[in-house]
This record gives structure tokens, sequence and C-alpha cells, in this order.
């Protein structure tokens, strides 16, 4: 009788074995048994005042207030109860993210995901009932081959103990890509174009959501499925993502 081929690993269980393995660093290329060096974590991962609501870096002076917010959030108060960004969108963070983002960089998952969960630890946010990543289109799912946001997202809710569902939140039609878009049509390409999911929107009803994208610029994206969950039910609505794009005029 012929053996029985061996069970084969799973990429959780691999991506935890080749962690512990010393290699290259990232950024710098140092060797290190992490993927991002401590040196690197040091001088590019500093944290950074942000706006209670939209995450956008804030001077020093205005965070003294329990829940600082920037001007325009102060004018113009998005429907988002909370957004925590772990980094800003610049060196070395934005050529990372393009590569988990684009070229299925697994391997950068893990470093990525620990500024995120030290970045709500140090925030005390509250912990919600569901974590939604942001959908792609099918086109855009077929395009990349995977969702960057829900590999992320199930990752965190396995470390923090939270419900994950992917499919609770809907792409139902497929538009432009953001990142080729002035910040003004932002709000207007993402309009309609998010939904719940009929079946799955009675748990929703009274619950607080977090929803998980890699890189909020605009903030158009996130906003407009805020107001997705919010109409279909849910109470209250945060944001985490990996990075934020400097607002322009930051250092």
């Amino acid at each position: 009788m012929p053996e029985s081929s061996p069970a084969k690993p799973k990429p959780a269980f691999v991506e935890r074995v080749l962690l512990r393995c010393a290699g290259q660093c990232a950024v710098c290329r140092a060797w290190s048994h992490q993927t991002i060096c401590e040196q690197c974590l040091a001088l590019y991962a500093r944290p950074q005042p942000r706006c209670w609501t939209c995450a956008a870096r804030l001077p020093l002076a205005l965070t003294s207030r329990p829940h600082p917010q920037c001007g325009r959030c102060l004018v113009d108060a998005p429907p988002l109860d909370r957004t925590v960004a772990a980094l800003d969108y610049r060196f070395p963070w934005d050529g990372l993210l393009q590569h988990f983002k684009y070229h299925q960089a697994l391997e950068l998952r893990e470093s990525l995901l620990e500024r995120l969960n030290s970045a709500l630890g140090s925030a005390e946010v509250a912990t919600p009932d569901w974590l939604l990543p942001v959908p792609l289109s099918v086109e855009r799912l077929r395009e990349r081959g995977y969702n960057q946001a829900h590999e992320m997202a199930k990752a965190l809710a396995r470390r923090r103990g939270l419900r994950c569902e992917p499919d609770m939140l809907l792409r139902v039609r497929h538009n432009a890509a953001q990142a080729g878009l002035k910040l003004q049509e932002r709000a207007a390409n993402v309009r309609g174009v998010f939904a719940v999911e009929p079946l799955k929107a009675p748990r929703l009803q009274g619950a607080s959501v977090a929803v998980l994208d890699d890189v909020m610029t605009s903030g158009a994206t996130l906003f407009e499925l805020a107001r997705v969950l919010l109409q279909a039910g849910a109470m209250s609505v945060q944001a985490w993502v990996i990075a934020r794009t400097p607002e322009p005029g930051d250092e």
C-alpha cells in the first residue's frame, strides 16, 4: 500500500516559521531576525499625534484635548467615531505597502500588522463587535490575486480575539482606482459602490464596527463605508489603517 503524502504546511504556519529565521531587513537590508529591524523601526515608526476622527497628523500643542481633532473634522465631522493609523504613508512604508498590495509579499504582513496592533493598544480603542475589511471588486480581486485588507483583518482578528466577517461588506460595482484621481474626485468615485450583504445585515443592528484598510488618503472610501454601515443599523464605526497619507505641508 503506497504511503500517503505528507500534509502540506498551511501558509500561516510557513509564515510563522520564516519569521523566526534570520534574514535581511526589508528596509536597510541589514542582517536581522525580524522582517524590519529594530533600528529601522526606531527611525521610521515613531508614533505621531493624530486627529481623533481622520488620523491626520496634529501639532503636539493640540493633543492636550481629550479627543483632539483637525480643523477640517471640526468644521465637517466625518461619519467615523474614531480613526487609528499606525504609520505615515511615506518612506519606507509606502514602498513596503505597495509591495504587499500588488506583489503578494505576505512576508511583510506580520511586521505591518504589528505596527497597527501596537497603535491600537496605545490608542486604547473600544473593542468592536465586528472587524470588516474593505472589499474589492471581482475585477480587482482577479487582477491582484487577493485582498490585502482581508489578509490583514483575518490575522488581526485572530490576534485580538475579534469577529471578522469578510463577506458582510460588498463592492457592488467596479470603479476607477482612487490612486489615479484628484482628492475632490474621490468621494464621487466611491458613491454607491458599497453595500451590506442583505442576509447578514441583521447582525449589524446596534453593533459597533471597525473597518480595516491598508492606506487612508482622503478618507473617501472609509467615510462612504461608514455611511453604508450606519444606514444598515450599525451603532458606531471606526477605521483602522496601517498608514495615513500625510497632508500637504507635513514634514
